[in-house]
């Protein structure tokens, strides 16, 4: 059986409302945990809300990074997807949640494009 690639869903709690409604921290913590993780960014886009709140993408060669803050929370939700074998996406998932300063930290992972051969592709 083969997969396209490893998605991260996590839930990312306890972090302190600063960090998590500060647009340019935020983006430069993201953005680092692809570097740190291996990955190649291509396209970064952050938008800060008002009157808080983040939202944002890292577009990596490997796929991307995405991230949604309830700072009034401490809460995020983080995606982190990548395609293939050389970057590992619990690289980039575990320095999201140590410089989020999170007090807790849930994740699913999910293989994504599991097929057994491509004639089991189907179009609609």
């Amino acid at each position: 059986m083969n997969q396209l690639g490893r998605h991260i869903l996590a839930e990312i709690y306890g972090c302190p409302a600063d960090i998590l409604n500060d647009v340019q921290l935020v983006e430069s913590i993201m953005v680092n945990a692809a570097l740190e993780a291996g990955a190649e960014v291509r396209e970064v886009v952050f938008h800060k809300f008002s009157p808080q709140g983040v939202s944002g993408v890292v577009v990596i060669s490997e796929s991307h990074l995405a991230i949604h803050s309830w700072p009034e929370l401490g809460y995020a939700a983080v995606d982190v997807f990548t395609c293939g074998d050389r970057v590992d996406p619990w690289d980039a998932c575990n320095y999201i949640t140590k410089h989020f300063q999170a007090q807790n930290m849930t994740a699913t992972e999910v293989d994504r494009g599991i097929f057994d051969s491509p004639k089991q592709v189907v179009s609609l």
